[in-house]
């Protein structure tokens, strides 16, 4: 199994996570955004949209979107599961991880960011308001979620772990004020003394610049 990633997108970020949790064998591919590599015809005819992440199975299959690929994970390697059983909590997670996969990840991502900056000359400062305003606004929601427990939701990681990590990741590298998220911080600071979530780390990746 091949992850195509690049260290610092917070989708391939969230599928390192799985395949971790999982002890899935599996390598990783580097794609280079800055580089373009993402736009290659090779790469294009293994994601269309070249995006990360791209994983290729065993048999030459090639998934894209991290949603359809951390749901084919916990599918077919279910002896760690990412989500409950039961229906109500499975939808309580769900809920929670489409705020930062529909509304938060979004719009503040890379090739938006450069979107603004490069097509429609807007300031630096004013990316990094935009990038505030809608992270911030986000993570207030998410906050009121949970309780006082380690993980999203109680003492064992979900699927809404893995998605909350890198976008915490992101909003501290981009010094959003997190004053407001105490809760958030204690489960990244709980997620983050797992082996599988170290490894995970954008900086752990061999294409960390």
């Amino acid at each position: 199994m091949k992850l195509y990633s690049y260290y610092r997108s917070s989708a391939a970020y969230r599928v390192r996570i799985a395949l971790n949790l999982k002890q899935i064998e599996h390598s990783i591919e580097p794609i280079n955004l800055l580089k373009k590599e993402h736009k290659s015809a090779d790469y294009l005819t293994k994601q269309p949209q070249g995006l990360v992440p791209c994983l290729e199975t065993s048999n030459g299959l090639c998934l894209a979107q991290s949603g359809a690929i951390l749901r084919y994970l916990d599918s077919r390697y279910s002896k760690v599961k990412l989500m409950p059983a039961d229906p109500l909590q499975a939808a309580k997670i769900q809920s929670f991880v489409d705020i930062i996969a529909c509304d938060i990840h979004p719009i503040c991502n890379l090739r938006v960011l450069n979107y603004l900056t490069e097509h429609l000359e807007v300031a630096g400062q004013q990316k990094l308001a935009w990038y505030h305003h809608w992270v911030t606004l986000g993570l207030t929601a998410l906050e009121t979620m949970l309780d006082e427990s380690s993980y999203c939701f109680g003492e064992d990681v979900t699927l809404a772990d893995l998605y909350l990590i890198p976008q915490l990741y992101n909003a501290l590298r981009f010094e959003v004020d997190m004053t407001a998220f105490p809760k958030l911080l204690n489960v990244y600071l709980c997620c983050n003394q797992l082996e599988a979530f170290i490894n995970a780390k954008p900086e752990n990746q061999s294409d960390a610049i």
